[in-house]
């Protein structure tokens, strides 16, 4: 019985061991959310104002054509971009968005076009190898805290391959970040860019003068759009991942305690049957005693 409880003590130590690592591990994931949240607030004006300002070019300048903006005739094939995290332990949020990801690639089938992978994250490089589908480019090392940089050599790999006419569309595949509490996997398609028609305020309309060309501005802009778009889903992707780590960590936390309450519980449990079983052996051995000195 001795080594039962000895065994039993162990494994409590363990259990604690674990709840202070995850305990720590939620902290951390809570304070990286907030600069996650603070990084995006600050690129939101960014892309607001670079869309703002391609959707008032192609609404005043008519005829433009531009191959970021134009439907290609009888697409064939499109990139899918699917961002995922470097590292586990947040959950279901890899499987997630894994998930949405296939789900896009089999619309796409079922469209007649072919997805060409590209992947952010060292989760998705090795869900796709192990399942031997091939990937056209992956990066990883800064799903938890993405730079621009990052984001510019994500897209401009894209962008090359849309130019050069891989591929025919560019779509993304990311978490988006509503709340700490609530995260969503989404489809969004980037290439060709979906002009979307704003209602204005009467007297607030703009009206420009283009200097250079229309078209000329479309070739500087279109590129930075794409990249701040690729920037925005990594933000909001990095403030997920940090959400979903959270929460993971709260539940192995309360699973740590709920399974200390109960190892204490044996833990106790063992220990009265010990000392139960010693009384007995005690006064079992007394009353032998007793027994043998009235005999004599």
């Amino acid at each position: 019985m001795g080594a039962q409880l000895r065994q039993i003590r162990r494994r409590i130590r363990s259990v604690q061991s674990t709840k202070k690592i995850t305990k720590a591990m939620e902290m951390i994931a809570a304070s990286q959310i907030r600069r996650a949240q603070q990084a995006m607030k600050r690129s939101l004006p960014y892309a607001r104002q670079i869309t703002q300002a391609i959707e008032d070019i192609t609404s005043q300048a008519s005829s433009i054509d531009h191959p970021l903006l134009d439907e290609r005739a009888d697409p064939s094939s499109a990139a899918v971009l699917v961002i995922t995290s470097d590292r586990g332990l947040c959950g279901a949020y890899n499987s997630n968005i894994l998930r949405h990801a296939e789900q896009l690639v089999a619309r796409l089938a079922n469209e007649g076009k072919e997805a060409k992978t590209y992947v952010t994250g060292r989760k998705g490089e090795s869900y796709f190898r192990f399942r031997r589908r091939d990937i056209e480019d992956s990066w990883e090392g800064f799903s938890e805290r993405p730079s621009y940089d990052d984001a510019k050599e994500v897209a401009d790999a894209m962008i090359r391959s849309f130019t050069e006419g891989e591929v025919d569309e560019i779509h993304v595949v990311y978490t988006h970040f509503e709340s700490a509490l609530v995260q969503r996997p989404e489809a969004r398609r980037m290439v060709p860019m979906e002009i979307e028609e704003h209602e204005r305020e009467e007297g607030t309309e703009n009206h420009y003068i283009f200097e250079p060309e229309p078209i000329a501005i479309l070739d500087a802009l279109l590129p930075r759009y794409v990249e701040a778009r690729v920037f925005t889903s990594l933000l909001e992707a990095a403030a997920s991942e940090h959400a979903a780590r959270q929460r993971a960590m709260s539940a192995a936390s309360d699973n740590a305690e709920d399974l200390i309450t109960n190892l204490t519980r044996v833990a106790n449990q063992a220990r009265q049957t010990e000392i139960t079983t010693e009384i007995m052996e005690i006064i079992g051995a007394s009353e032998a005693l007793s027994q043998t000195g009235s005999e004599l």
